[in-house]
């Protein structure tokens, strides 16, 4: 996987010339930059990828590719095509497009440690790699419209499971159960967190993995996998392995009822997740994985610089 990553990084660089180069490379050591980020449209640091040529685009993607699973690189273009949908609907007053996405690079393939983002309206991918390991935190998706139907039937989704499992997980975990998990009756216009650099000290709430029967447990597992499960394989299971499971929580905030506004967010010592669904009449999604002490790759570069120290 490693090598992967680098070879994805070098692939990009070898397609840029020298003033996109300078444009599209920062140092890692540039903390502001690199913990600066956001979902809402903007120009960010990097090229842009309406700018750039076929075969650049292609290594944008592969950087993605990379590092996401699957799925999640799916629900990545889908969330980057839905800008073109977007600005449709909007009567092309915000001149949105899918091309507004930012890539830059923090140092370079070969150096220790280096990491890149790719970065627009409802799409943030920040990777870290230092000394053999990967971050790739926080990890945001997002998606307007949330859900595009014909005839009252779902055509398009990105953000599907995320949704349909934690409506399962509160469905099964019984009447009692949900009344501890469902904390307010109105949800917050967006995100706790927002996009704020740091976690802060938002107190967990909600139900505990205590107070749930042996089959909501496996399903509040089970939706934490699946927002871990956006990197391949192995760093997905690498994360997972971090994790204390048994100190999880799990809170909803809104109505249950289907098409009203919503909110959720699943908790631990190290782990966020957040989702929220209520802009737009409930059809404007946005979601994040992210971890308290190791966002940006701030743990692995602590690590990092203390070993280079005592070395």
């Amino acid at each position: 996987m490693l090598h992967e990553i680098a070879e994805a990084a070098r692939g990009f660089l070898a397609t840029l010339d020298g003033a996109r180069r300078a444009e599209a490379v920062r140092p890692v050591t540039d903390d502001d930059l690199r913990t600066r980020w956001a979902y809402t449209p903007g120009e960010r640091p990097g090229v842009v990828y309406g700018a750039l040529d076929r075969d650049q685009r292609k290594a944008v993607h592969r950087l993605l590719s990379c590092v996401l699973s699957p799925h999640a690189y799916a629900q990545a273009a889908a969330v980057m095509a839905l800008e073109d949908v977007l600005d449709d609907r909007e009567g092309g007053h915000r001149d949105r497009h899918q091309g507004d996405y930012w890539t830059v690079l923090l140092g370079e393939p070969g150096d220790d440690p280096y990491g890149w983002r790719v970065e627009g309206h409802h799409l943030s991918v920040s990777v870290v790699v230092a000394d053999g390991r990967v971050s790739a935190t926080p990890f945001f998706l997002g998606a307007n419209p949330a859900r595009t139907t014909y005839r009252g039937r779902t055509v398009l989704q990105p953000l599907r499971l995320e949704e349909e499992l934690a409506r399962e997980l509160l469905d099964r975990m019984g009447p009692t159960a949900r009344g501890l998990a469902v904390v307010a009756d109105r949800p917050p216009p967006d995100l706790r967190t927002g996009n704020a650099r740091r976690v802060g000290d938002l107190e967990p709430a909600g139900v505990t993995v205590a107070q749930l029967d042996r089959a909501s447990r496996r399903l509040l597992v089970g939706l934490v996998r699946c927002y871990l499960d956006r990197l391949h394989g192995d760093l997905a299971d690498e994360e997972f392995g971090a994790l204390d499971l048994d100190r999880l929580h799990f809170a909803w905030e809104g109505p249950v009822r289907r098409g009203e506004g919503h909110y959720y967010r699943v908790q631990g010592p190290e782990l966020l997740i957040e989702y929220d669904n209520t802009a737009d009449d409930a059809n404007h999604a946005h979601s994040v994985w992210r971890r308290r002490s190791g966002d940006f790759g701030e743990d692995l570069l602590a690590a990092h610089h203390a070993s280079v120290r005592h070395g």
